[in-house]
């Protein structure tokens, strides 16, 4: 299960990676935005399940910076005026 875990997480943060560098989608979108949270989140449970510390750090963090996107993401759309 660890190792189906490590793909998928490795997968999702690899299609964010892929999607953005062709041009499909920028970084601040919310499909990048969801996919790098999810990928992190995922990895940085199983480094944690195997006490990975770097791995976890990186994770961590990764989980964090997208995390924050996301919060930009919202306040962005929050603030739009609505269309009529």
């Amino acid at each position: 299960m660890a190792t189906f875990a490590q793909i998928l997480g490795a997968l999702l943060i690899l299609a964010a990676f892929t999607l953005t560098q062709r041009g499909v989608v920028t970084p601040r979108s919310l499909t990048a935005l969801l996919l790098n949270l999810a990928g992190s989140a995922i990895l940085a449970v199983v480094a944690l399940g195997g006490l990975q510390w770097g791995f976890l750090i990186l994770n961590t963090v990764w989980f964090i910076v997208a995390a924050w996107g996301m919060i930009g993401w919202i306040k962005t759309r929050r603030a739009a005026p609505a269309v009529p």
